[in-house]
């Protein structure tokens, strides 16, 4: 249970950690492929058929960026580059890969490619079932976790790649996998700030593949369903209040006015009692403070690990005195999990925001998506 409250604290901070200047010359992008919303990454595609991935923000607060070529294996003999210009050369498309969150895996099965994962730390976090069943099957590696992977046990796979995130630019295994030629590239999919950016990373993995028109076309299925429920939630009469998140350790944590979760509900066409704050990451605030602006809020979701009132109750008496409490309107994405225990929150949600929004819809305006069958959240037992 802790380690769960830690992710959950862990996916709302974007605590700014600064890098070292990374002095390496860098490609200048010119003319970049389309990336709308999410303001992470670029892309190149040069007229030699190479694919320049710029990553511009890997983590909070890092001073520079990271730049990668993707060279086409019939191209390798006619091309030249300089390795100085870039931080790592990837031959596509690849055909075994090491991804390191969760958030991975979901753009690897619509991409239809997840037979190339060979190996993931803490594979007890992933939830999909087609993955689940290839893990079984023994076809992916279990390597320890992100914070220290076990690096003997990835070089022997031999990846094509490994997509990392990190915190910071000390990564002491990332460095070991580099120096055995095993490109790492870094994924900063978690820093977006807004639903659809966080999903367009799909179109990150894409190139890997040569897959970048199956990319697009999902990509922008998602949007648009995503833009009809926003558009939908508008013509909604009542603006309902909302309260998030929970006590840990004797402070509640809860979304900033502009991070991504608090985005949802501004979508959803409702009042998040927190939505003027101007943090995108995590607030850090006392009972009291919470209690005196949101004891008569009309609703409450993601209060952390709980899946019941009982449990709530037992945890704290004074989440009793919030009118959500005693109303019976609480809403929840723990009770929605995978077959170890993995929240599919984490896991499908980023990739997914049409769905959180239309879950959302359906909680804070009833009757106005009637056949809509909740997903992520789900109400308190």
């Amino acid at each position: 249970m802790k380690r769960i409250v830690l992710y959950f604290l862990l996916f709302l901070f974007l605590a700014c950690r600064q890098d070292k200047k990374n002095e390496k010359s860098k490609v200048t992008l010119s003319s970049a492929e389309s990336v709308s919303y999410a303001q992470g990454f670029k892309l190149l595609k040069e007229p030699s058929g190479i694919t320049v991935i710029r990553v511009t923000n890997p983590w909070p607060g890092a001073e520079s960026g990271f730049t990668y070529a993707l060279v086409p294996r019939e191209k390798l003999a006619m091309v030249t580059l300089d390795k100085d210009a870039y931080d790592a050369i990837i031959t596509i498309p690849v055909e075994k890969i090491v991804v390191t969150s969760t958030t991975h895996i979901p753009a690897l099965e619509a991409l239809g490619v997840e037979a190339s994962l060979v190996g993931f730390p803490n594979c007890n976090y992933i939830s999909s079932e087609k993955t689940r069943s290839r893990i079984k099957a023994g076809l992916v590696t279990e390597l320890g976790n992100n914070e220290s992977l076990n690096t003997e046990r990835l070089i022997e796979l031999q990846p094509d790649v490994v997509i990392g995130f990190s915190i910071d630019n000390r990564n002491k295994a990332y460095d070991a996998i580099g120096q055995s030629h095993i490109p790492v590239v870094y994924n900063g999919d978690w820093t977006e700030q807004s639903p659809l950016g966080k999903a367009e990373w799909i179109k990150f993995f894409a190139p890997f593949f040569g897959l970048e028109k199956k990319a697009d076309s999902l990509f922008e299925s998602i949007a648009t369903s995503y833009q009809e429920a926003k558009q939908l939630a508008r013509t909604a009469k009542d603006r309902p209040s909302v309260l998030s998140g929970s006590l840990y350790e004797d402070v509640w944590y809860l979304p900033g006015g502009n991070s991504w979760a608090a985005q949802f509900v501004q979508d959803a066409n409702a009042s998040y009692l927190w939505g003027e704050s101007p943090e995108t990451g995590s607030l850090s605030l006392s009972v009291e403070s919470v209690l005196e602006k949101a004891e008569k809020a009309d609703f409450w979701i993601s209060p952390s690990q709980f899946t019941a009132y009982d449990q709530m109750k037992e945890a704290n008496r004074h989440y009793e005195r919030f009118e959500a409490f005693k109303s019976g309107r609480i809403f929840t994405y723990a009770r929605s999990a995978g077959e170890t225990g993995g929240l599919l929150y984490y896991e499908m949600g980023p990739g997914r925001p049409d769905v959180i929004l239309r879950d959302l819809i359906h909680i804070f305006h009833p009757g106005m998506l009637p056949d809509h069958k909740p997903f992520f959240f789900k109400p308190l037992l």
